[in-house]
């Protein structure tokens, strides 16, 4: 194994850490997992111990490079807009790790509700609670000591990479990656620098901000004995490991939400009402840019009904519309004035008529985004994630609703995957696994319902 081995990858998520071996093959090996630190959660507040996050870390990295006694390369990806601040001298948290989750920041975001259009153009997000920067911006509007301390650099502030990166290099490199720092609202994702005009509306000190550093190739020895090569966000890491920045090609996510993201050659304004994501900046300062659209809560608005019995035939077999959000549409339209909506009455269907319906409203939003990427710039195929994507129903439903080819991943873990493949810089064989879905029956009538339900959406959201 020792020779086989190409890099070694971290994978800092939400519910779970996680670390594995790249072969020179591609194929991970030895993948170690133990869960993240409880989250408590009060009143949209999202809070965990910061250095027992680190410390488990340290434990899934150390049980991980135990079975090679090279030293590969490093590549680390961590869950986005996680942060929290720390006392520069004894490295001690001044707060919890506040979760990506936390809504603290939402008066933030109300009195900024008029520069939002300012906020999206210069970053490609639109504004709400969940990035890093509506969340500092109020914490240090309710502690004004805090913001001295943090000018005066007896405090420091960062995502959980740049914390982990600095415990890790015993307080020599605080740093973040261009593609973490895309996912503030504080980076001018054109410059590929902090935005003055980001951190006076948001009423941060530019000075308080980790140095933006390239997303590959930072040669940070860490002293867990192995050096940092990659460090990106993890959404960013899983679009590398599925499709290696193939620009004809997009990733369907179908989990606890829902996204379609596809890589794209630079940003472009076609995309309105997509997100711009910055995937990562390789080491010539090239930037690599996706555009995304969201399905919100999907998984929640699922849970109720019996997904497991629906197949194709039971979709399109009445005229009734739905949505399926119920947190309200995500990208494109970002209306949270719909969520779950059903275009008539349905207290006569029965529970497995009401699935279809939210079935097909999950299919159907997925589609017009395919579609809409298909219209910017030709696809070739489309690939499902994600623990939803395994309903035959789901899969079936979007494979004949688009005009190219879909296939099931059967990989996992692919932001280890991605990290691994970052570390070390490509130069590892590709390795995917996916099965083409073949469309066992053909129902006519979802299609025809799928041009139907365009028409009715449209018209809905003009009112």
């Amino acid at each position: 194994m020792d020779q086989l081995t190409s890099a070694i990858a971290l994978d800092l998520g939400t519910t779970s850490i996680k670390a594995a071996l790249m072969d020179k093959k591609g194929n991970l090996q030895h993948i170690v997992s133990r869960p993240a630190p409880v989250i408590d959660n009060q009143q949209g507040r999202y809070e965990s111990n910061a250095l027992q996050y680190i410390e488990i870390a340290g434990k899934v990295i150390e049980e991980c490079a135990a079975r090679t006694s090279s030293k590969p390369p490093l590549g680390l990806c961590s869950q986005r807009s996680s942060f929290l601040i720390w006392n520069k001298a004894s490295g001690k948290p001044a707060t919890p790790l506040i979760s990506w989750q936390d809504d603290r920041g939402a008066s933030c975001c109300h009195r900024l509700q008029a520069e939002a259009g300012t906020i999206h153009e210069l970053t490609g997000l639109r504004l709400t609670p969940y990035y890093f920067a509506p969340k500092l911006s109020i914490l240090l509007k309710d502690h004004p000591t805090w913001r001295d301390k943090l000018i005066r650099q007896e405090w420091l502030a960062g995502t959980l990479d740049t914390f982990l990166i600095w415990r890790w290099t015993h307080g020599q490199h605080f740093v973040t990656d261009a593609s973490m720092a895309a996912r503030t609202l504080l980076m001018d994702v054109h410059k590929r620098q902090w935005s003055d005009t980001l951190c006076h509306l948001f009423d941060i000190p530019v000075t308080v901000l980790p140095a933006i550093r390239p997303s590959i190739r930072l040669n940070l020895p860490l002293d867990i004995g192995l050096t940092l090569q990659a460090s990106i966000g993890d959404q960013s890491a899983a679009l590398t490991g599925c499709l290696a920045g193939n620009h004809t090609e997009a990733l369907v996510n179908l989990g606890t939400g829902g996204f379609v993201i596809r890589p794209i050659k630079m940003a472009q304004s076609a995309s309105e009402g997509y997100l711009q994501t910055l995937v990562y900046q390789d080491k010539n300062q090239s930037i690599q840019f996706a555009i995304e659209g969201t399905l919100n809560s999907i998984a929640a608005a699922l849970a109720p009904y019996p997904v497991q019995n629906c197949c194709s035939e039971d979709l399109a077999t009445n005229t009734i519309f739905c949505l399926a959000e119920p947190s309200g549409l995500g990208a494109p339209y970002f209306r949270n004035d719909w969520g779950i909506y059903f275009s008539q009455s349905t207290a006569y269907l029965t529970p497995q008529q009401i699935t279809a319906l939210m079935l097909e409203a999950i299919i159907f939003r997925v589609a017009r985004i395919l579609e809409d990427f298909h219209m910017l710039s030709p696809l070739t195929r489309a690939y499902l994630s994600g623990g939803l994507s395994q309903l035959p129903c789901l899969q079936q439903g979007i494979a004949q609703c688009v005009t190219f080819p879909v296939f099931q991943l059967q990989q996992k873990e692919t932001s280890l995957q991605g990290a691994a493949m970052l570390a070390c810089e490509l130069k590892t064989k590709f390795h995917r696994e996916a099965q083409q879905i073949t469309i066992s029956r053909t129902n006519t009538g979802l299609l025809e319902k799928y041009q139907c339900w365009k028409k009715w959406l449209d018209t809905l959201l003009k009112n």
